[in-house]
């Protein structure tokens, strides 16, 4: 019978990698389906601050934090940047089209942010490149 920490560490690893698929799939479709000048269009159309940049931002940030949360690397400072890309996307585009997800509202991008929270400040466990580095490095 697995222990609570090792229920835990299986749960966490779970909930980060299906994160960072979503995220990662999110960037391949900015840069390899949509293309990042499309993306930067669409934005530019939702008046989306800094088009431009930001559809760059959020194409590396998604490919790359998705990446990060996948293997396990960075988990932190990974959430962190997704979490200030989902807050940018409700504020900029989403907030005024209310809650609900089907109405092109916050719903989804919130509930990103609450599972970054959730697995982002926590011990990654064995199953991650932080859990083998860092775990090692400082004894835990």
């Amino acid at each position: 019978m697995p222990t609570s920490a090792q229920t835990q560490s299986i749960a966490t690893t779970i909930a980060r990698i299906i994160l960072g698929v979503i995220f990662f799939a999110h960037g391949w479709q900015k840069f390899f389906q949509t293309g990042i000048g499309n993306v930067a269009t669409g934005f530019e159309a939702m008046g989306v601050p800094a088009p431009t940049f930001s559809a760059w931002f959020a194409g590396i940030v998604e490919l790359v934090g998705g990446a990060a949360l996948i293997i396990g690397l960075a988990v932190p400072v990974a959430a962190i940047l997704l979490i200030i890309d989902m807050a940018g996307a409700i504020i900029t585009t989403h907030l005024d089209q209310g809650f609900w997800n089907g109405d092109g509202g916050y719903e989804f991008n919130l509930a990103l942010i609450a599972g970054l929270i959730a697995v982002g400040f926590v011990a990654q466990g064995p199953l991650s490149v932080d859990g083998n580095v860092l775990g090692k490095r400082t004894g835990s």
